[in-house]
């Protein structure tokens, strides 16, 4: 295999809007002791590409160009804002760049790079009557790595992806992961002899064996697409919306998938929930998770016994009692099920009953803040939960069963479990049907 060389191209001199970059190129070429060879890539830079198709604004446009040139924003801090564009690149800016233009002036990247390199090489190939391929380049940051390095933004004539799965490495294991972005290493290859401020905006990489027959994909095809993309927002930006939607994300949820929840979770549930203000620095909050089958059996057995016992009392017919029965058949049908308890202790005693009522409220809120906060941590593992109110009828029945201290009320029952259909979204309310100002 020949060594591969790379050489900076001279004599290509200032573009401006409406330039023919073919001409301009293989004159250049022509003129060049290197000359153009059969399989040579040439890496031209982004910049002169878009000079020469109008991508110009000024440079007091430079606000209103990034909004017009970002197609979601993936981070942003302080004056930084790291956006993808409408080719589906992530970069600092949308690529736009005040330096080596006019001053007062900013470019853009080229609106299609790999449309603009396919027209490129076709006019170099007919006037040098051989097979080339061309890599329009720009330069990107990384995350988690100092530094810039150029990579494709366009390309036509060369493996823009070479994929190496299924083949063997030198020990003989079939390798399963490995693409290589062959079209990004010649862009910063290329950059080697380019650099940033030395007037050299196209470079010729020979011997890479990269060039094909076809255009081929372009550089379009290395953008990882949005369904695999693990990092679709900034780390501060993911927290930020998690922040924000977390509520809207909680669900009462009544039909379960069969599909088991890690206890861990409930604990981790648990953790969230204990967060929750309470009164004089107090813990008044325990959840219990019942885990055993038959302790749940007997304990809804005998919630159903005492419910049926207050709908007699209340002159129900046996079919409405029934009915009513069915309807706590959520609490048999979920996947976990989590009584959450208030532990009415380390209280202030009043020997009024309108202060004693005050407190004992306190303490029942702090509960209620408790189950929202369990509930949200539910849904942001993508689990759904139930409220029910079930236990707090018949809070002697389940302390029986559970063999729970005659001070902890129950607070009702939190059915937990995937949901067995996606949630619909939550419709927004506006707020000033709630909202009282005075």
């Amino acid at each position: 295999m020949k060594p591969l060389e790379i050489f900076a191209l001279d004599g290509i001199g200032e573009i401006t809007t409406g330039d023919d970059l073919a001409v301009i190129i293989g004159d250049a070429l022509a003129q060049s002791t290197m000359g153009l060879l059969d399989g040579d890539v040439l890496v031209v830079t982004s910049k002169i590409v878009s000079k020469a198709e109008g991508r110009i604004r000024s440079l007091s446009k430079r606000d209103q160009a990034l909004d017009e040139e970002s197609f979601g924003e993936i981070a942003q801090r302080d004056q930084t804002r790291i956006v993808r564009t409408r080719h589906g690149f992530v970069m600092a800016t949308a690529g736009i760049d005040a330096s080596n233009t006019a001053q007062g002036t900013i470019v853009l990247l080229p609106i299609d790079p790999d449309h603009s390199a396919r027209l490129l090489r076709e006019a170099l190939q007919k006037r040098f009557n051989i097979r080339i391929g061309i890599v329009i380049s720009d330069t990107f940051g990384r995350p988690w790595r100092q530094g810039l390095t150029d990579a494709a933004v366009g390309a036509a004539g060369v493996v823009t992806l070479d994929d190496h799965r299924g083949r063997t490495d030198s020990q003989g294991r079939t390798l399963e992961q490995t693409v290589v972005a062959t079209a990004d290493e010649l862009a910063a290859a290329a950059d080697l002899v380019k650099g940033k401020a030395a007037n050299y905006p196209v470079a010729i990489v020979r011997n890479s064996q990269a060039v094909t027959e076809e255009h081929g994909a372009g550089a379009s095809q290395i953008v990882r697409p949005l369904n695999e993309d693990l990092f679709e927002r900034g780390s501060e930006q993911a927290r930020q919306m998690g922040q924000q939607e977390a509520v809207s994300l909680r669900r009462t949820v009544r039909s379960w998938s069969d599909r088991p929840v890690k206890h861990e979770l409930i604990s981790q549930c648990v953790a969230a929930a204990i967060t929750a203000p309470a009164p004089h620095h107090s813990t008044p909050w325990r959840f219990i998770h019942v885990t055993s089958q038959q302790t749940r059996d007997r304990l809804l057995t005998t919630m159903a016994h005492r419910w049926r016992d207050d709908l007699r009392a209340d002159g129900l017919a046996s079919s409405a009692i029934e009915e009513r029965i069915g309807r706590g058949d959520i609490l048999s049908r979920c996947p976990e099920l989590v009584i959450p308890v208030l532990v009415f202790e380390n209280h202030h005693d009043y020997p009024d009953e309108r202060r004693s009522l005050a407190e004992r409220d306190m303490f029942v809120l702090s509960v209620g803040a408790a189950v929202q906060s369990f509930m949200i941590s539910a849904a942001a593992v993508e689990l759904g939960t139930a409220w029910v109110s079930s236990t707090l009828f018949c809070t002697s029945d389940v302390q029986t069963v559970l063999d729970l201290p005659s001070s902890w009320q129950t607070m009702g029952a939190i059915a937990v479990g995937y949901p067995e259909q996606a949630p619909q979204t939550r419709i927004c309310r506006d707020a000033a049907e709630f909202l009282i100002q005075k």
